[in-house]
């Protein structure tokens, strides 16, 4: 027999930067796992809801202002999930915008999700299950919003679509599907060209900073470049 479990909430949490999701680790400094790194997270207090203490285990490794969406992913019950100790995970999905640059303790760090370190106990996998939440809320809903600046322009969305989902966007397409579905709109402003000059891009912003369905029935499948679908 096993004794009664302790609780642990995770956070996965992801931005787009630099041309790749990343995620945000801290390394272990003692045993199990000494050395790995592992997602932040800690032990549900005693007098917590879980929202609750994953923010306050979060705000250890990152200023949780700047996490703009926050949701609980899944809970895991394998009892050989932690050596030692019967311990129940509840994983949550955080996202942080692209222009964001939150202080990070020393042990922690950004990593690439396509060049991630060994990882403490079943996080790859905790990270693989946030990845594809991620992906399939891109095709359905606005979710984009809580990678994306407050305003950008369709060349710069279309970077964080491409790091989010793994393959190649068309911005022709991402911008004509995002505007049908009411998702982002023109704010009238133009960003400055760079020193290589051009023209000004548009910019444009998400109708709405919060959750939204947007297409219930679009499906995004996360290979090959987009033609003429969803984005």
């Amino acid at each position: 027999m096993h004794p009664t479990p302790r609780h642990v909430v995770l956070a996965v949490v992801f931005r787009a930067r630099a041309g790749e999701l990343q995620v945000l680790l801290w390394q272990r400094a003692v045993p199990p796992f000494a050395g790995a790194w592992a997602l932040p997270g800690g032990i549900l207090g005693a007098n917590e809801t879980l929202e609750v203490s994953v923010s306050r285990h979060l705000a250890a490794k990152v200023d949780v202002r700047d996490v703009t969406h926050l949701e609980q992913l899944r809970t895991l019950s394998d009892p050989e999930r932690s050596p030692g100790e019967r311990e129940v995970a509840t994983a949550y999905l955080g996202l942080v915008p692209r222009d964001a640059d939150p202080a990070l303790p020393a042990d922690t760090a950004w990593h690439g999700i396509d060049s991630l370190p060994p990882l403490a106990y079943d996080h790859a996998a905790i990270v693989g299950a946030a990845r594809e939440r991620l992906r399939a809320k891109l095709s359905y809903t606005n979710i984009a919003f809580a990678l994306a600046p407050e305003r950008f322009t369709i060349s710069e969305l279309r970077e964080i679509y491409a790091a989010a989902l793994g393959r190649d966007v068309s911005p022709t397409n991402l911008q004509r599907v995002l505007l049908r579905r009411d998702v982002i709109e023109p704010t009238g402003a133009r960003r400055a060209p760079g020193p290589s000059g051009g023209r000004p891009g548009a910019l444009f912003r998400f109708r709405a900073r919060h959750l939204q369905i947007t297409d219930e029935f679009a499906v995004l499948r996360p290979r090959g470049p987009i033609a003429s679908g969803a984005p």
